[in-house]
């Protein structure tokens, strides 16, 4: 479609939509796109639309596999190396970081915003925001532990791991309230490159977290 910009060694299958117009009513025809990174497979009956006067563009980045039946509404971003497995369904605005994977039939809430290294159960809903580096599973979604096989595979030492797992034991699992529990982490660990990625992740957030 007219605004698609799609990148190199992309990999398209049969039935897919990309760069439609909008399911949004306050669409009211504006020039959009859809751009789409380097090295992505985008299976079967994968639905993309374009944005929207929001944001203007829904963004994949590069690296991503989109298995089948997944829809990708308008102003999502995408970031590199994100795993959607079949049936996966977001609506307008949502933001996913590099590295996530979701599982099979999850439905993503607009606006919500999924961190970085995430591993997210299938068949569950996301309503709020998950922070980065972590497991997500349970209805309601709930933390479930951090991400440890995928941190360890993208080079995360043991000490990177353990840190991560420290902040969350307080922040998710401690009698401490969240505020408290933030207080601490930002004086125990106020150096590590990770837990700030994390804080920042936590006081940005607008739909709150799970």
């Amino acid at each position: 479609m007219p605004g698609t910009t799609i990148g190199e060694n992309c990999q398209i299958f049969h039935n897919c939509t990309i760069g439609e117009i909008p399911q949004d009513l306050k669409y009211a025809g504006e020039k959009t796109c859809v751009q789409i990174g380097d090295n992505v497979i985008i299976r079967e009956s994968v639905t993309i639309n374009k944005g929207t006067a929001a944001h203007g563009t829904t963004e994949i980045g590069s690296n991503v596999l989109l298995m089948g039946y997944v829809h990708v509404a308008h102003d999502c971003i995408i970031g590199n190396n994100v795993i959607f497995a079949n049936l996966v369904t977001l609506g307008g605005h949502v933001e996913v970081s590099e590295w996530a994977s979701i599982g099979g039939g999850v439905v993503i809430h607009q606006f919500c915003k999924v961190g970085s290294h995430v591993f997210v159960g299938g068949g569950y809903r996301i309503v709020q925001d998950v922070p980065p580096f972590i497991r997500a599973a349970k209805d309601p979604l709930e933390y479930s532990g951090i991400n440890s096989i995928g941190l360890q595979r993208r080079g995360f030492s043991q000490k990177e791991r353990n840190t991560i797992k420290n902040f969350y034991r307080y922040y998710f699992r401690s009698e401490l309230t969240r505020t408290a529990a933030l207080e601490k982490a930002e004086h125990e660990f106020s150096s590590d490159p990770n837990i700030k990625k994390i804080l920042e992740f936590i006081y940005s957030s607008e739909r709150g977290i799970i």
